[in-house]
């Protein structure tokens, strides 16, 4: 019986196709190499070969692109003309409510499905990905927790599962608990760019911000390599500890030497070239022109029916790029989505109208209105997308919104809840002087 590499049954594989698999699995993982040209190679080896075809349907599935998810419906359909065991129908199903939608009903699925099997790793990865689009911080954490027990160092993939279990420690604010597993994991294999973003999260969460830059700096060399997919992302976070320490023009610079220098169609790292283009903005960098050929890219992901996480971070492309039109047309088919029923719909009508609605206030200095729409915000939007270091920028926003808008009480207020979890913060310090300078003059009621 041919298997995988932690022992689970591979229906239709061959000895050569198992390879493939295996590698890919291992590729996708890391975030490193070419794993759908791998799992390719499996499927061509194996045209039956049912575990091929699941995992490539997960990574196309978990792109959150509307035409990736398309490709990865068309997957699902071959799959139920083939003959599978109890391991694979289970993976079918979880892939067919992620498909339609239902990404917390796949979460679900699959805690289901880690039960029946703990040494599953593509369940395991796949539901982590769940977990963190739709913010789910607990399942971050407890889906791994639930499992690890029945691994031991000596399985492959066991540090791969320390560097998930590290970042869904961290979303769940057991910081020194996710720091250990982080290192733990990145000592067992050091090429894990997961785990390493994971302690980079913890450092940014806890405000340890140049402690944070010189961990990025020291283990370039293990995520930065032209082959590592995680790579824009991490010196995403790169850049927000330069921001942190007020070096805005720097964090510029690295969005045109690393961010944006491949100006890549991904949507995944389109969210990041908007983030950073917004919290730029916020502290007062110029931008210029580089909001639209973010903009233009954005076009064939941001469709108000996919992953509306994605349409809220194009909506502030958009807004920078003076493409009023786009907006509308977005948050009137998000308007549409979200008198429907579905999850995604919940996520379009709770979630992402008010953040742009939201956001574009700020953007047209409407600042009482920005400030009413995300301060509620605040307080539904980890229902999806994304980590708390993202959805940070929200909080940002609100507080720029309270100070350009002369509200002092309130942005005294906030200023308060972000000294109490990062005091020694040099951008929330930064607050607290613009504050006082406010507070010199006339202020409104929030």
């Amino acid at each position: 019986m041919i298997t995988d590499q932690q022992g689970n049954r591979l229906s239709g594989a061959t000895a050569q196709a198992a390879e493939h698999y295996n590698e890919a699995q291992v590729s996708f993982a890391l975030y490193r190499g070419d794993p759908l040209a791998m799992v390719d190679r499996a499927i061509e080896t194996a045209p039956n070969f049912a575990m091929a075809h699941i995992l490539k349907a997960y990574m196309l599935g978990v792109a959150t692109e509307p035409a990736a998810n398309e490709y990865a419906k068309e997957i699902v359909d071959k799959l139920s003309s083939m003959r599978l065991d109890d391991r694979e129908a289970s993976h079918t199903h979880a892939l067919e409510l992620m498909l339609d939608g239902g990404w917390t009903a796949a979460a679900q699925a699959l805690d289901m499905h880690n039960v029946n099997y703990p040494l599953d790793m593509v369940a395991v990865h796949a539901g982590h990905l769940l977990d963190f689009y739709r913010g789910c911080a607990r399942d971050l954490r407890d889906r791994v927790a639930r499992v690890l027990p029945a691994w031991s160092p000596d399985i492959p993939g066991y540090s791969l599962l320390l560097g998930m279990y590290a970042f869904g420690l961290e979303e769940a604010a057991d910081y020194t608990k996710a720091e250990e597993k982080g290192r733990r994991a990145i000592e067992l294999q050091p090429l894990d760019s997961w785990a390493h973003h994971a302690v980079a999260h913890v450092m940014e969460m806890q405000g340890r911000t140049q402690e944070g830059l010189d961990w990025m700096t020291i283990r370039k060399p293990y995520w930065a390599d032209d082959d590592n997919f995680f790579k824009v992302h991490n010196w995403w976070h790169h850049a927000v500890y330069l921001l942190d320490l007020g070096r805005g023009h720097e964090a510029l610079a690295l969005y045109d030497s690393r961010i944006r220098v491949n100006q890549s169609q991904i949507a995944l790292e389109l969210v990041d070239a908007s983030a950073m283009l917004w919290r730029l903005h916020l502290a007062g960098v110029d931008v210029g022109e580089r909001w639209s050929e973010v903009a233009n890219c954005w076009e064939p992901h941001a469709d108000g029916n996919s992953y509306p996480f994605n349409d809220w971070h194009a909506v502030m492309a958009y807004l920078g790029a003076g493409r009023d039109n786009d907006i509308e047309c977005n948050l009137l088919e998000l308007r549409r989505k979200g008198s429907e029923d579905s999850e995604i719909a919940q996520w379009a009508r709770l979630t992402a109208i008010p953040l742009i609605e939201g956001f574009t206030a700020f953007w047209r200095q409407d600042y009482q209105t920005a400030a009413e729409k995300l301060h509620g915000a605040r307080f539904i939007v980890d229902r999806f997308g994304g980590s708390h270091a993202q959805r940070d920028i929200i909080d940002l926003t609100l507080m720029e919104a309270a100070i350009r808008g002369g509200y002092s009480n309130l942005a005294t207020g906030l200023t308060n809840e972000r000294l109490a979890l990062k005091p020694s913060s040099h951008a929330n310090a930064n607050f607290l002087k613009r504050i006082h300078h406010l507070n010199k003059g006339s202020s409104k009621a929030a």
